[in-house]
């Protein structure tokens, strides 16, 4: 059932600055969530107007992802058609904002032409007039929206400019009746007959609605097989050709927006991209020279997150320890106590400490692709990842990899080739994605002293890039070798249209911060503070009364010992044999060739539901048998402090930590990539093949370091 509330989709050319626009008009009142039925992710918020009587009134607002025409090539502009065909869809909209990139005017305007043709009541948005001013273009409004009879608002999406205007046209074409513009329909006409009967069979309204239902009904989802079938027969009693028609829609469109475009549009000079684009593409678009500057921004990333983030990591880490200390100390002691400091507060702690880290990660990236930088990535890559059997598109969810896999498998669906999409799926999760950075920087602050190189480059930062690079080599290894035994049964092409260098909008920047943090923060925290509060009570309770057999019989073994090293002897006996302790225990003798206890154990068997587990685990065991009266302990120092038991130095050696670090690296261990990969791929055959192979790698990776190092 449709809310009450109207629907407003925002459509647009990718890089028209549609998802900007969405940022300025809803500003933090977003969410995110997936398309009914399918896993793309979509985003909507509320868009405040006024209505005509005068008071605030709130919309919702649709990011629909970006489309060339209403003919889909992939599955996420499906999306879209899916959307605007079925006025039954829970997303339907009530009215549509089509952002046009005024630099690129004629190409932008075949979308709205058929958008319009739908029947929707409809504004159209024209944005990048600052791009299209300096390629020496001119665009008046007034001439745009005397042939199209609907309102033309300009617009900044990045600065703002025109946004109370649009806000003004949208209250005017709300409630409008669904009038098609017939001035693009006359092709309809060699097919009346077909639309006619499509039209009654399927109670349509619209006659180019109903010439979708005879193009398009193969892929839309909300078509029963019967439907289609009947559509089938129809086609066939008409003779129908859809390459025929699709060709001279297009041609027709073209020669009817040609005029229209000429008389809107002043051309002042030779039509160019600005000279500093030109500029700076001969260097970062250089065979050679590309890949160095990458390889630089991907250093300056990196160096960033370990020299920015350190201070505040350090503040919030000190912070937690002290507040789990002073709770200790002030509440009375026991179960409560010990479930609140040690289970939840350690886990909690094990959650905001890598905010900082986080946000900036997340910040600069976003940074590169408000810039225009991202598509000049994909642009030289290209030719490198052709030799792996996937394209340039393929880099874009293996940079967002970086971030999530899920997200970034979901993105493969704009990779038009099905044997390069699949590739793309299975090689996504050996990309160190943020769930890891927990992971890499406490245990490279174990092993990776805090100095500088060349006196610029700080050596934690080096490794950690090293780390995300080992992750790319090993993403580019693996489809190499997929690509061996997958069959390819189709050619593949890559096209991209290359938007203009930017100036970014910081507060779009800040938007990009802050929803990484919260979905951090909501997501994986969850996740986390769930699992540490479990792992309090499987590590404070064990079968029967073993754990006070173990506990005296530590005492006995310490007697003569000062009563720290009996304390430290009972807290280690007593965890060694609760549930937890078990757990670690049996899977001890597989990891045991890789350096690890059963306590790291422990932590491996709690982070196959989600990796950045592993931190908050280990923050917990070691919580596990503090005392108040201890001095406050961060996570680094519990862990620096660990000793091994057989040799009785520290228990994270350089050779154990980059041994975790490198099987952190391959390792998938996330059952929500398995779950998107599962939906994604139609079967399990694909997730198992994935996990299997992600953990011969890990395995491998972290047994021949572990030798080599120890």
């Amino acid at each position: 059932m449709k809310s009450s509330q109207n629907k407003i989709a925002l459509i647009g050319n990718p890089n028209s600055g549609k998802s900007t626009l969405f940022n300025q008009l809803t500003g933090l009142r977003q969410k995110t969530g997936n398309f009914p039925g399918v896993t793309v992710e979509k985003k909507f918020g509320t868009l405040r107007y006024t209505s005509p009587d005068g008071k605030q009134a709130d919309a919702t607002l649709i990011d629909l992802p970006g489309i060339y025409s209403i003919y889909p090539k992939s599955r996420d502009e499906q999306v879209v058609v899916d959307i605007l065909a079925n006025p039954q869809h829970p997303d339907y909209p009530d009215a549509v904002i089509v952002v046009v990139d005024a630099s690129n005017l004629q190409r932008n305007l075949l979308l709205f032409t058929e958008i319009a043709d739908l029947g929707l009541p409809i504004v159209l948005a024209l944005n990048m007039l600052d791009v299209a001013e300096s390629m020496n273009l001119q665009v008046n409004a007034v001439q745009l929206a005397m042939p199209f009879a609907v309102p033309v608002v300009r617009i900044n999406a990045r600065t703002g400019e025109g946004v109370p205007n649009l806000k003004e046209a949208i209250n005017r074409v709300l409630g409008q009746e669904q009038v098609a513009m017939s001035y693009f329909l006359d092709p309809l006409e060699t097919q009346e007959g077909l639309v006619e009967e499509v039209k009654k069979t399927y109670a349509l309204e619209n006659n180019y609605l109903a010439m979708q239902y005879v193009c398009q009904h193969d892929e839309f989802t909300f078509l029963n097989r019967p439907e289609r079938q009947q559509l089938d027969e129809l086609i066939e009693k008409y003779s129908f050709d859809k390459t025929d028609f699709l060709t001279h829609e297009t041609i027709t469109r073209y020669e009817r927006l040609r005029p229209i475009v000429q008389k809107a549009q002043t051309v002042k000079g030779a039509i160019d991209q600005p000279a500093w684009t030109r500029r700076l593409d001969r260097f970062l678009l250089h065979p050679i020279w590309g890949y160095v500057a990458f390889l630089f921004v991907l250093l300056v990333i990196f160096q960033a997150v370990f020299a920015w983030a350190q201070y505040p990591m350090d503040m919030l880490d000190m912070a937690t320890a002290e507040a789990i200390d002073w709770t200790k100390k002030t509440l009375p002691e026991g179960v409560l106590n010990d479930l609140l400091t040690d289970g939840l507060m350690a886990g909690i702690g094990g959650v905001i400490i890598f905010i900082p880290q986080i946000a900036f990660l997340f910040g600069l990236v976003g940074l590169l692709e408000e810039s225009g930088y991202m598509a000049r990535v994909m642009v030289i890559m290209d030719k490198l990842m052709r030799k792996f059997g996937l394209n340039g598109r393929s880099v874009v969810p293996l940079i967002s990899g970086v971030a999530c896999a899920v997200p970034a498998i979901m993105t493969t669906r704009s990779i038009n080739n099905p044997y390069e999409r699949l590739l793309t799926i299975l090689v996504t999760p050996l990309m160190s994605c943020s769930a890891r950075l927990p992971i890499y920087t406490i245990l490279i602050a174990l092993v990776v002293p805090d100095e500088t190189v060349l006196g610029i480059l700080n050596l934690q930062g080096l490794v950690l890039l090293g780390l995300y690079l080992l992750g790319l080599v090993g993403a580019l290894a693996s489809a190499w070798l997929f690509s061996l035994f997958i069959p390819r049964r189709e050619p593949s092409y890559f096209i991209l249209e290359m938007p203009t260098y930017k100036l970014p909008r910081w507060s779009h920047i800040g938007y990009i911060m802050f929803d990484s943090v919260k979905s951090f923060v909501l997501e994986a925290g969850k996740i986390i503070v769930a699992i540490s509060i479990i792992l309090w009570v499987l590590a404070s309770y064990g079968p029967g009364d073993r754990m006070d057999v173990a506990a005296e019989q530590a005492l006995q073994t310490t007697s003569s010992a000062s009563a720290s090293i009996q304390e430290a002897a009972v807290a280690s006996a007593r965890l060694e044999a609760s549930y937890a302790g078990h757990f670690g225990r049996f899977i001890e003798p597989a990891i045991r060739p890789l350096g690890y206890d059963w306590k790291i154990g422990i932590a491996l068997i709690t982070s196959f539901a989600a990796r950045e587990v592993f931190v908050g685990t280990m923050s917990t065991i070691y919580s596990i048998g503090a005392e108040a009266s201890e001095d406050a302990l961060t996570i680094r120092k519990r862990l620096q402090q660990e000793r091994n038991p057989q040799t009785g130095g520290p228990m994270y050696t350089p050779a154990v930590s980059f041994s975790l670090l490198m099987f952190y690296v391959f390792a998938m261990m996330c059952m929500s990539t398995m779950a998107v990969v599962y939906r994604e791929t139609h079967g399990w055959k694909w997730p198992i093949i994935q996990l299997i192979y992600t953990m011969f790698l890990a395995y491998g990776s972290a047994w021949a370091t572990y030798q080599l190092l120890s």
